[in-house]
This record gives structure tokens, sequence and C-alpha cells, in this order.
């Protein structure tokens, strides 16, 4: 035997020493595996370890940073902020405002926000105690504080990144001492925020020099699937699910991902790189009257303008920069800037070609396209488990296709997803805040409408799947039973088998007077009230603006009637039910 050989057999190392290295690399996968050989490698080549310093002698100023996210945006944002700041030698923590005492933030000497508007002004699920005690009157002075605050949002919205607005007025009105000027991003947000990371950390290095060299990262050696680096994911399966005689036309859609070497959980999200429908882009350069081989720079590339139209810019989508632009000429839509309500109802109901049409303008190709937001991916609530379906994941897609105004109305992604395309490029979006219950006795009630069913269809398989003991109460909604009961058979199939404990629907437009899912939750009050006392946790997922707040309303009134609260008294419950995670929703 070679001395080579013998050495790989009786390795140089001390057995507990062996165990060492191996609980540090546990759950490595194999690049974390490659890159850490290669750094060991490294330093037997002869780079010098990092001397040790005395704990009395260098003293880290940690600088915080918290981000408050809805679709995970924020999240990645301060994530990246974090390696660019651990990049430059500064020491810094990251935490979701989620998992944040609000009195924390006063024992706080420096920190970096990063917050998400939601809604119609409002903050991300989860976030609301936080808030709520800045935004109040028992408030501290911050005088000590040392922050900057970036804000996200989205321009069709009239509130566009109002909490971000209002917590950074309200930190400098409590004394707090902005390092760099607030920068406030659309759903385009990456040159923005790189921009805003850029100066805070050189705002933050000079006034907290690092008590570390700028440490250097490996180089990855295979890239990560991400929203950057999307996988090209097949199309297996895309069958409508809707009956005859639905107003909808709602898809299944399977995609492989078995050699995308990525993982989900049930409650995230998938993320689709869409492109636009080709009609809509016909349409937009016939309303513009401008030629789709007419020549416009993007990014420093030049691009035919049909290009940049089908596949690097929002034209479905309505938001304040094109209308700010168009009120130059049209007395009309400067109108509509101007009275918030009426400006969230043109979001709602109108889409880009409708500006275009009725508000003619003669435009330039370059002109036009410097006022279009980016496109920029679209997330689906995941509609399987990984473990019942391994190296797939499924979504429920309601393809947006309508008319309105005498034109076609089209969604991007949705008929991106059903235009019969072989494969798609995705990545997955976790959604740590949607979560099933750690202990698998937890009883977890489901409430949802529509395609806002897709998640549960992702827990109830994974509970079946993994064997777990917990009740399972689905509270679903739509509007004809025998046209749009969504995943029926799967559903019947879980309440014969025991799967599910119970099962209410609530379908709208079956009877004279239209019954939603808040009715079914004041019919079963009492009971969802003795399994809130049993520990559930309730989950809401689907339509935003509606479906959500009256979910909420009657959720509150459970509150009230069955565990005789007052209304201040149910709505604080409600909120530290959210705290605790146990009331989750996944709402858009």
């Amino acid at each position: 035997m070679s001395s080579a050989q013998q050495a790989m057999i009786d390795p140089p190392l001390a057995a507990n020493v062996q165990q060492q290295l191996q609980a540090a690399v546990a759950g490595f996968d194999r690049d974390q595996l490659l890159w850490s050989s290669g750094y060991l490698a490294g330093l037997a080549g002869g780079a010098a370890l990092p001397q040790s310093v005395p704990a009395a002698t260098v003293v880290a100023e940690v600088w915080n940073i918290y981000y408050a996210t809805e679709t995970g945006n924020s999240r990645r944002v301060a994530e990246s902020l974090a390696d660019k700041a651990r990049d430059a030698g500064l020491t810094v923590e990251v935490q979701d405002l989620r998992d944040v005492k609000p009195k924390s933030l006063a024992r706080v000497s420096r920190a970096l926000f990063v917050v998400a508007t939601h809604g119609v002004g409002e903050p991300p699920d989860g976030c609301e105690l936080f808030f709520e005690y800045w935004f109040g009157k028992r408030a501290p002075s911050l005088a000590g504080l040392s922050y900057s605050v970036l804000a996200l949002g989205d321009s069709s919205y009239a509130d566009f990144c109002l909490m971000g607005q209002r917590f950074d007025a309200r930190l400098a009105e409590l004394g707090a001492n902005a390092i760099s000027a607030r920068i406030d991003c659309d759903l385009d947000y990456d040159a923005p925020a790189a921009d805003w990371a850029r100066s805070v950390i050189d705002k933050a290095t000079a006034e907290t020099p690092p008590a570390a060299p700028a440490r250097l990262r490996a180089v990855e050696n295979k890239p990560r699937v991400s929203r950057d680096r999307p996988y090209q994911a097949d199309i297996l399966t895309d069958q409508i699910i809707t009956g005859p005689g639905s107003s909808k036309a709602v898809h299944h859609i399977e995609l492989d991902i078995e050699e995308a070497g990525v993982s989900y959980l049930p409650g995230d999200s998938l993320g689709i790189i869409a492109q636009n429908p080709p009609p809509l882009v016909a349409a937009v350069l016939k309303a513009t009257g401008l030629s789709a081989d007419a020549t416009v720079n993007l990014g420093g590339d030049d691009l035919p303008l049909s290009e940049v139209l089908s596949a690097h810019k929002e034209i479905s989508v309505l938001s304040k920069p094109l209308l700010s632009h168009l009120a130059n000429d049209h007395a009309g839509i400067a109108g509509v800037l101007a009275d918030r309500d009426t400006l969230n109802r043109w979001f709602k109901t109108r889409q880009v070609i409708d500006a275009l049409s009725d508000y003619p303008l003669q435009w330039s190709a370059q002109e036009f396209v410097d006022q279009l937001r980016s496109l920029t991916p679209r997330l689906y609530s995941i509609a399987s488990s990984p473990d019942a379906n391994p190296g797939e994941v499924h979504l429920t897609v309601a393809q947006v296709r309508y008319q309105l105004y005498g034109r076609d109305h089209w969604g991007a992604a949705s008929n991106y997803l059903t235009a019969g395309h072989e494969s798609v490029p995705v990545y997955i979006e976790r959604n740590d805040h949607f979560r099933l219950p750690e202990d698998s006795s937890t009883p977890i009630v489901m409430i949802g409408a529509g395609t806002g069913v897709a998640p549960y269809r992702a827990f109830v398989e994974h509970r079946r799947e993994l064997g777990h003991r917990g009740d399972n109460w689905l509270i679903y909604g739509d509007r004809h039973f025998a046209s749009d009961f969504l995943y029926q058979l799967e559903w019947l199939r879980h309440r014969k088998d025991g799967i599910l404990a119970r099962l209410d629907v609530a379908f709208s437009r079956d009877q004279a007077n239209k019954v939603y899912v808040q009715h079914r939750i004041a019919e079963q009050a009492a009971t969802l009230w003795a399994w809130l006392q049993r520990g559930a946790h309730v989950y809401v997922c689907g339509d935003a603006d509606y479906m959500a707040n009256d979910v909420h309303l009657a959720l509150q009134n459970v509150f009230e009637t069955q565990g005789g609260l007052t209304p201040e008294q149910a709505i604080e419950s409600l909120a530290e039910l959210k705290t605790a995670g146990r009331y989750q929703r996944d709402v858009y």
C-alpha cells in the first residue's frame, strides 16, 4: 500500500477533532463542501490564518439591519446589504421586524431599515405592533440612533412607499440622526437599492471603522437558482380545472424542477420570469403609433422596441410614472393624480393600454420606454408538497384575460404560463411567515377563495404524506359549485379519509343572497373559537382588497362574541395571534 493510500485511510486527525470537523460541515450541500475543501487546501498551501485579537482591544460596533416584508423583496435587499457590509468589514445583524420587540429599538444605536408598504399604505403583515408602538404617543426619544431607511413600494398604488416615508419622518421626529437620505423604490428596485447600499456602507464605515479587515468571499463554482439566475423548468402538465360555464379559466400546472438543485416548503411561492402577451405588445405599439423595429437603448444595449416591450418592460399594470408623464399634456390625468381615491380606482380597473388609447401623445420610442417600469417577476403560491411530489412544483393559475372599456385586458404571467411553452424560467421565493406549525399535532384552519386555495393543497398533501396528527379544517369559497370548486375530488377524498376534519364551502352565486367565506366563519364561530382554544393556527390566502379584510373582521367578531372581548381587545388579540405566528396571511 502506498503512503498516499495509507494517509487516506488514516487521517492525521485525532478522533475528537474528526468529530468536530464532521459536526462543523453537517448539513452542507455539495457546493459548500467543495468550497470548504478549497478553503482548507488554501490554508494548507501557506495562507495565514487571521491572528486572534484579545476581545478587549477591538469592540465591534453592530449595525442592525431590519426589514419589513410582504413578498420577500425587503428581505432580499436586507440580506444583500448585509453581505456587502460584511465584505466591507462591518459587523451586522439582520432581523425581520415581525420578530423584533418594539421597545428593543430604544437600546440600539445603529440601524438600517428596509421597509415595504403593503396594500393601501399599510405595514406588511405581522409588523403592525412594531409600527403601532413607534407611531404612538408612548414612543421614547431616539436621539442616540444613527439610521437610514430604504422604502419599497409599488407605484401602481396611490400610497406608494408610504410606510417607509412615514417611518423615516417619525424616526427624525424622535431625534434619530439619518446618516443617508431615504430612497423610495418601485418594484424594479435593484439599481436604487444598490445606490442606497453603497451610500449607507460608506457612511457606516466612516462612523464606525471596521473592526475586521474586509472579508473575502468564495466564488461559487455553480450558479444558484435565484431571481437573477432562474431555472428553465419544463412544463409537465397544463390542465384547466374549472368546468363548463365558469367565468374564468383556472389552470393546474405542474413543472419539473428535479435537476434545479432547489428545495421548497409548503407556503413558499414560485417566481415566474414572464413575458408580455404578443397581442398586448401589438396593441401598445398601435396605440403609441411606434414601429416594432424602432431601436431603443436599454441598459447600454440597443434593442428593437418590440423585444423591449415583450420581455423587459411592464405594459399591463398602470403606474404613477407613466400617468405623471401623460398629465403634462392632459389635464384629466392631472386630476386623477390629484385625487387618491380616484387614482386607486384607476389602478384597480385600468391598464397601460387604456391610458395610452384614451390620452394619446406623440411619443418617441426612447421617450416611451423611459416612462415604463421594468417587467418584474410574478409570484404564485405553490400548490404541492415536495414530499408528495418529489422533483415537481405545482401551481394554480387563473388566466387573466377580459374586456373592459372596449379593449382586451391581459395578465402577463398567467398568459405566459398558459401559452403552450415547453418550459419557463422560475425560482423559489421562500415565505417563512406562511408555514405549517412546528408541532405536527397542532390543528390548522385554512381560509381562502378562488386560487387562494393553492397553498392549502400543499399543506394538506404535506401533512398527509408525513403522517401529521393535527386536525385540518378548510373554509373555501368561489362562485359556483358546479364549475368553480377547485380540486373538488381531492378535497372530498381528503374529507372521506379523515385528512380533513372539516370542510365548509361558500359558493357566492348559487343562491339569491351571496354567501362568502366570512359568512361561514360567522356561522361556525363557536366551533372556530373552540379550535383556537386548542391552539389552532389560522391561515388566510387570496384577495387582499376584499376577502382578506372581510375575513379579518369576521375573525375579530369571533373574538368578541365567543371570547367576550371588547372590539379593542379583539383587535389586540388578533395582533398578538399574528405575532405568535398563529394567524398568518398570504394575500395579494
